[in-house]
């Protein structure tokens, strides 16, 4: 009978690399905010992949960026704390673009003494003649694996698990099976409404949009109520994210409202506010609000 095999995977690359993307197929289920904008990720998540013989602790991290707001930092440093006892790393870059940046990154992680792999995502968008010299060029930048992959439609993603999964420790099952991720209700609702607002929003607006869940309850089975306040750092990106009538935030309302019912299981009543928090990402006190900070 074989042991069974478990371990913590940090997933760690530059901003908007598919690092999200990768984690929630590996879950199965959607655990991570996706979207097109960079930074999306600003905490560490943990999503846990369960099979008979192996269980896996994915940490999603920040993409790793130069900080320019006590919030840039708080992620930074998220980033930089999920390396430590992690039991492999898995590098995420952007096959349709790999930088000075990327290879700074994975010339840092290569230093690491634990098994390495290295995720080459996007490929199917990326172009062939483009990326094929730039693989030739991470050959020897200390990767035990490197893997082309296409999070979006499925490409080798079950061979990069099966790498990881094979590179695990025998040890315990650390989460029942039926978990798949430690985040609660109150952060995971919150995380829906910000994708909705980042996937609605014109480019300027998402970086300054912070969510605070106020109320979460049940008002008789197979209905909560929710209350929410979306933060937003600048007066003139009130009436954007407001739109006309009040168009755009009941769009982003409603879609967040439908993910938020299958995430619940339940209706929602989803009642939205927007406040204007001029520099609350340089703010302590608002940054532990909404769970951007250290306890």
């Amino acid at each position: 009978m074989s042991e069974f095999r478990s371990g913590f995977v940090a997933i760690l690359g530059r901003p908007n690399v598919g690092k999200s993307s990768i984690m929630n197929y590996f879950i199965g289920e959607k655990v991570a905010i996706v979207s097109n904008h960079p930074q999306t990720t600003r905490s560490k998540l943990l999503g846990v992949a369960t099979r008979k013989d192996w269980q896996i602790v994915f940490v999603d991290t920040p993409g790793l960026h130069k900080p320019r707001t006590r919030l840039g930092e708080y992620m930074m440093k998220t980033a930089e704390d999920a390396k430590e006892g992690v039991d492999a790393v898995l590098a995420v870059v952007d096959g349709t673009f790999i930088g000075d940046h990327d290879r700074q990154i994975l010339a840092e992680l290569a230093q690491m003494k634990c098994p390495k792999f290295l995720a080459v995502n996007k490929i199917d968008i990326a172009n062939p003649e483009k990326l094929m010299p730039q693989l030739a060029k991470l050959n020897d930048c200390g990767f035990d694996q490197i893997v082309t992959v296409s999070a979006r439609r499925g490409d080798n993603m079950d061979t990069l698990l099966e790498l990881i999964s094979g590179a695990m420790p025998q040890g315990p099952k650390y989460f029942p099976d039926d978990m798949m991720t430690d985040q609660p209700e109150r952060i995971l609702c919150a995380e829906i409404i910000r994708e909705k607002a980042l996937n609605n929003l014109r480019d300027e607006v998402p970086h300054g949009i912070g969510v605070d869940m106020l109320k979460i309850a049940k008002v008789r089975e197979g209905l909560y109520e929710m209350h929410a306040d979306v933060y937003c750092d600048r007066a003139s990106h009130k009436s954007i994210i407001i739109g006309k009538q009040g168009a755009m935030l009941k769009k982003i309302g409603t879609e967040a409202r439908i993910d938020i019912e299958k995430l619940m299981g339940a209706k929602v009543d989803l009642r939205l506010w927007v406040k204007v928090r001029e520099g609350w990402r340089d703010r302590a006190s608002d940054l532990r609000t909404l769970g951007y900070a250290d306890e």
